[in-house]
């Protein structure tokens, strides 16, 4: 079953309503074309994959912040 959405952006910037509606239609497609609804895919990306990421990314960030301090470390203390 095909659901049609008729949502548009109105914030009164073109790029911005553009960008939007863009996005939308893109996610409904997909999700179209994965079996599921435009809820459901909205769901696994900013509920689901995007934390995940974002969790990674920090973890990546705080290890290579680590690895950098020690390397600076044992730069100061060579004669």
């Amino acid at each position: 079953m095909f659901i049609s959405f008729t949502m548009s952006a109105n914030s009164g910037i073109p790029w911005i309503d553009y960008t939007f509606d863009y996005c939308v239609k893109l996610l409904i497609d997909l999700a179209h074309s994965m079996g599921i609804t435009y809820e459901e895919i909205n769901v696994w990306i900013f509920c689901i994959i995007w934390p995940i990421f974002s969790f990674v990314m920090i973890a990546e960030i705080v290890r290579l912040k680590l690895k950098l301090r020690s390397i600076n470390e044992n730069n100061n203390n060579k004669p």
